[in-house]
């Protein structure tokens, strides 16, 4: 980077003053610090994949500190040699659900586990589904360089890392009571996305809640409700038309009809939201 300075990090700090090289994204930084400064000098246990030339080993351990438990994963077998600076080294192929059954089994639990592998989409999937049951309450899963779910080389992109994570989020929000809980998410309590990085976060508590409706009073305020009031009030008459006893047999036709208006309405608002959005250039 041509003027380092303007990167204001404490992670970065320790990448500088590691002995070897490491390859990072100039932003990853002050990601980096949001994300695991909760973590310093405490008793955790790190791991990495992707560790071959060292210099990011150096990098966590001297954030860490000399509490933190430094574990690499790398596919390379020279990789090893790391084991007489101690640090715990793992050799095998991150897509391979052998490979962490055996590796898991072996380490334990974790508290971070940090995606510098391969970053094809099948590696960065069956890393996460293989180590987030390993995950301590309160950990993290940090997968890297997720912009290659927009490149062609690294896998089919309909189901990239970043479309899988998409997917998660999805399933995390079916834990609301009136969704099938079947495929709601409740191994992960919540996902951020950076640029090029998605951070998975672990809460067993936040997690067993269930997602219903409450009231902090024992009896409900009944105020009109007005959040459809920007409705077509044709709209808005045919659902009190509906409730109306007198027409009780008619109902099903005239909810029928609403649901059709109100369709075409929401087409309407469809493509006046999406012509804006592409005015943002986001579509």
């Amino acid at each position: 980077m041509k003027d380092s300075k303007k990167i204001n990090s404490k992670i970065y700090e320790s990448y500088l003053r590691s002995p070897y090289s490491s390859l990072k994204l100039s932003t990853y930084f002050n990601v980096y610090d949001q994300l695991l400064s909760q973590y310093r000098d405490k008793s955790i246990v790190f791991l990495e994949i992707g560790i071959l030339d060292g210099g990011s080993l150096f990098m966590w351990r001297d954030f860490f500190g000399p509490q933190a438990r430094i574990i690499g994963v790398d596919l390379n077998p020279e990789a090893k040699k790391w084991e007489k600076e101690g640090f715990e080294i793992f050799i095998g192929d991150q897509s391979s659900t052998e490979f962490w059954k055996k590796t898991l089994n072996s380490i334990g639990k974790l508290d971070i586990v940090l995606d510098d592998g391969g970053h094809t989409y099948e590696q960065q999937i069956m890393t996460t589904e293989s180590v987030i049951p390993f995950i301590n309450d309160g950990g993290v899963i940090i997968v890297e360089d997720c912009h290659t779910s927009y490149m062609k080389k690294f896998g089919f992109r309909k189901l990239s890392f970043i479309n899988y994570a998409k997917k998660l989020v999805d399933n995390i929000n079916k834990r609301y009571v009136e969704f099938d809980n079947k495929t709601s998410e409740i191994r992960v309590w919540s996902i951020q996305f950076f640029e090029s990085i998605v951070a998975l976060h672990i809460n067993f508590y936040a997690t067993s809640i269930p997602s219903e409706v409450i009231f902090n009073q024992d009896k409900e305020v009944k105020a009109e409700d007005f959040r459809y009031d920007s409705y077509p009030i044709f709209i808005d008459k045919l659902e009190k038309l509906s409730q109306n006893k007198r027409f009780r047999i008619i109902k099903v036709f005239i909810r029928l009809f609403r649901k059709l208006l109100l369709n075409i309405y929401h087409l309407k608002i469809y493509l006046r939201l999406r012509k804006y959005l592409k005015s943002k250039s986001i579509f």
